[in-house]
């Protein structure tokens, strides 16, 4: 198993430090990140712990996920891969690419 989580249900107001600390309680927790939206600074409300060995990784699973943590209730489980997007089109999805050619 992985020793990256993935933590998702976090509360908007979590710090980085504050999910450290939590997952702390479950051996040593070697990087926390919280994943923030681009426009707007907020958080997206999920984020990655990175625990020291795969002993430690289990038994933060087994102790927080489905557990509240500051009023809502986390899912913690193997973080996975992220899987390749498609390449967007210059149209930007809405099919308006022949626009310009119309003929009246």
């Amino acid at each position: 198993m992985a020793t990256k989580l993935y933590v998702g249900g976090l509360p908007y107001s979590t710090t980085e430090d504050a999910l450290k600390e939590h997952f702390s309680q479950a051996g040593d927790v070697k990087s926390a990140v919280i994943i923030m939206d681009k426009m707007s600074g907020r958080s997206k409300g999920f984020g990655f712990v990175e625990m020291s060995t795969d002993e430690e990784a289990q038994k933060a699973i087994s102790m927080f996920n489905n557990q509240e943590f500051e009023g809502r209730k986390l899912t913690v489980n193997e973080a996975r891969p992220m899987e390749a997007r498609s390449p967007r089109g210059g149209n930007g999805g809405y099919g308006a690419s022949n626009r310009g050619n119309r003929e009246y």
